[in-house]
């Protein structure tokens, strides 16, 4: 799952994620609360909630860490069986901290996403 306000990095990631294989099904989310209204309708459905979810920190409303906030308590999230991916255009040191404590967010990459990160994310999922 892809969650982010900007139409044009939704589109880019989806590219991206789409050519490098890792993903059977993505879902394009433009907003924090669309993605935890979509989310909560399926938190119990272990097979259609996603085992990865590319979040930005910066969208209106509700921004990233709004919705971790929110999300960590759901079962497959709570159960580490879904992986949270911070990709944001925020490189600010005090975001990337933040983010560190949500022992759900796995990695925090920085706008582009790029086929160099996606094969970083799947080995240390591999480890996992």
């Amino acid at each position: 799952m892809l969650i982010d306000d900007n139409q044009i990095d939704n589109f880019i990631t989806n590219h991206i994620v789409e050519k490098s294989g890792i993903a059977e099904r993505i879902s394009l989310m433009n907003s924090a609360i669309e993605a935890l209204k979509h989310l909560e309708s399926i938190k119990e459905d272990y097979d259609k909630f996603p085992d990865l979810i590319f979040l930005d920190i910066s969208m209106p409303v509700m921004d990233g860490f709004g919705f971790l906030d929110k999300i960590v308590n759901f079962p497959k999230v709570s159960k580490h069986a879904c992986d949270i991916v911070m990709l944001t255009s925020s490189n600010d040191a005090k975001d990337i901290e933040r983010a560190s404590k949500y022992g759900i967010v796995k990695e925090y990459f920085v706008k582009p996403l790029k086929k160099d990160m996606l094969d970083l994310l799947v080995n240390h999922r591999g480890d996992a």
